[in-house]
């Protein structure tokens, strides 16, 4: 059965994060971003049906002259979200960028709690492009182009002392005792400072609420375990990394993204940039399977909290689903935006995806509960043909 999907035109609202609080319930971050284009810049909250239709619920304004929401990560247990937002040009020129926010939604209103400022270097180009909370919620990874902070969560309170990068950062993910970042030429594998637990208060009593040894006794650097360069002998020339995300229930599986770039050159013709999905061993980090997905590179990936599936946006403005074990394809929809698209999001239970694009559009795909690879159904096909086959020359042979 083929997933059914419904587009949703958003006038004047560049989409370019996304993240869901619950099963009927996201927020969409976007806007024109800091440049005087007359676009406002906002969250804005809805609530989805399942006919996949969508009703906004509430919008929350951002500053004047602020940047437009460009990473977001939800937390479930708070009913609270935390972005990117650059501050305005000129508190960014004075160094004083105040870039993840954190919101509370309650009551189907959007409320601002705190906000952090990681990034410093008075670049006016700099924005936190990476924002992605650990499985258990208790540990923040935020980034821009060259700097991620590991901070704890809800308080943004840093854990560990900010890492630096020579490549140019593009994703983030933790595993249940390390943090690893994706940079354009390697992963980098550091292990996480050990937590302990302590009551917590108010209407967490009876849980455990987790603190890490560094922020106890102040924050200290990371150690870096493992350098994983990208595989640009398998996969193509001018690879670089995109994405990375850790399979929620094994996570001895990864899977990144890789997109290749070929150099160009006027005595041959250019091979065309080409996006792969591949599956990773992290006990030994090696790939144990590889798929080409896109002839023009991938722009956004996500995995379903289940682990059955992954859903990309490809610059050639398609989104899919692949199956997270064999990396068979089970559905793609062609032409999805106009625009490619900046972020997929599965919903917790993996019956919806959502996907978001600058061309002013979400739409919203409905996963069967029965999925079926199409290599699946072309197996089928082929079966079903064979039986035909055998049963024309079965009568044909009794008719003889």
């Amino acid at each position: 059965m083929r997933p059914r999907h419904t587009q949703h035109t958003i006038p004047a609202f560049p989409v370019y994060s996304c993240a869901f609080l619950n099963d009927a319930t996201f927020i969409v971050g976007g806007g024109g971003g800091a440049a005087r284009s007359g676009i406002k810049n906002k969250l804005r909250l809805y609530e989805v049906s399942e006919d996949r239709s969508i009703q906004q619920q509430h919008e929350f304004e951002l500053e004047k002259g602020e940047d437009a929401p460009m990473s977001m990560a939800a937390h479930a247990e708070t009913s609270s979200i935390v972005c990117g937002v650059n501050s305005t040009e000129d508190k960014l020129e004075k160094g004083l960028n105040e870039n993840c926010r954190v919101y509370s939604v309650q009551d189907k209103q959007i409320s601002p709690l705190r906000t952090k400022g990681t990034l410093s270097s008075g670049d006016l180009e700099e924005y936190q492009k990476v924002t992605v909370l650990s499985p258990d919620g208790t540990l923040l990874a935020v980034a821009g182009p060259h700097h991620l902070s590991l901070l704890s969560y809800p308080s943004l309170n840093p854990v560990a002392e900010p890492i630096q990068t020579e490549k140019e950062i593009y994703d983030a993910a933790f595993s249940p005792d390390s943090l690893i970042i994706a940079t354009t030429h390697n992963l980098l594998v550091y292990s996480l400072p050990k937590t302990s637990s302590a009551p917590a208060k108010g209407k967490q009593k009876g849980k455990a609420k987790s603190k890490t040894d560094n922020e106890k006794s102040g924050s200290s650097a990371l150690a870096l375990v493992k350098t994983v360069d990208v595989p640009a002998s398998s996969i193509g020339e001018g690879s670089t990394f995109r994405q990375i995300k850790i399979n929620p229930l094994n996570p001895a599986i990864a899977y990144t993204v890789i997109n290749t770039n070929p150099a160009r050159s006027r005595q041959k013709k250019s091979a065309p940039r080409q996006g792969f999905v591949s599956k990773w061993n992290t006990e030994s980090w090696t790939i144990e399977k590889s798929r080409k997905v896109g002839e023009k590179g991938i722009t956004c990936i996500d995995l379903s909290a289940d682990g059955r599936l992954l859903g990309y946006g490809s610059s050639e403005l398609s989104i899919g689903l692949l199956d997270a074990t064999t990396l068979a394809p089970y559905a793609t929809i062609l032409k999805a935006h106009e625009f490619p698209p900046t972020v997929v999001k599965f919903n917790p239970s993996a019956t919806l995806l959502v996907s978001g694009s600058p061309d002013n559009s979400l739409r919203v795909v409905s996963i069967p509960a029965n999925v079926t690879t199409s290599s699946s159904g072309l197996y089928l096909f082929i079966l079903a043909i064979i039986a035909i086959i055998v049963s024309i020359l079965l009568q044909l042979y009794l008719k003889s």
